[in-house]
């Protein structure tokens, strides 16, 4: 078990707001995009960077989004999402736009996602992204700096990722 200790001759007290981590916050919001009815919530969102880019991605699409920063929560209709294509001035800010791609070929048979931008901690390709797509039945092709899904019907299939995945 992981421990903080702390010598120092004042007391500590008071509290601090732990939001949930944005490794698990941004795939909910890109898989929002799955619901053509009523309104997805959730709470507990941290107000970052990653999590407002994001928010302008679904927007782009199409979706309505309110973001209540004060309470952390987030509330998304994607009954109006009528794009599939996310363009590269939004996913090349952040990797994790590429994340949008399964919701929105689930949804429209089609994904069109500029291929994400660099990373400061090194290259994070998407590779395992393309195996499993092209393990559910998704054709797969690269046009123009952007990759593109095309299947008709998804079906499941057993995934083996053959090392760590990476966003």
């Amino acid at each position: 078990m992981y421990y903080f200790e702390i010598n120092g001759g004042n007391p500590l007290e008071g509290e601090i707001s732990v939001y949930s981590a944005k490794n698990a916050v941004l795939p909910m919001i890109a898989s929002a995009i799955l619901a053509e009815k009523g309104t997805t919530v959730l709470r507990n969102i941290p107000n970052i960077a990653d999590v407002r880019t994001m928010i302008e991605v679904l927007r782009y699409l199409g979706a309505e989004i309110e973001f209540d920063r004060d309470n952390h929560i987030i509330s998304i209709n994607t009954e109006r999402v009528n794009k599939y294509e996310a363009p590269y001035d939004l996913v090349s800010r952040m990797r994790a736009s590429f994340l949008v791609m399964g919701p929105l070929l689930a949804r429209f048979g089609i994904a069109r996602v500029s291929q994400p931008g660099g990373c400061a901690i090194g290259a994070r390709p998407i590779d395992q992204h393309i195996i499993g797509f092209s393990k559910l039945g998704a054709t797969i092709t690269e046009e123009h700096g952007y990759t593109v899904a095309k299947a008709n019907r998804l079906a499941g299939n057993t995934i083996v990722f053959d090392r760590p995945t990476h966003t």
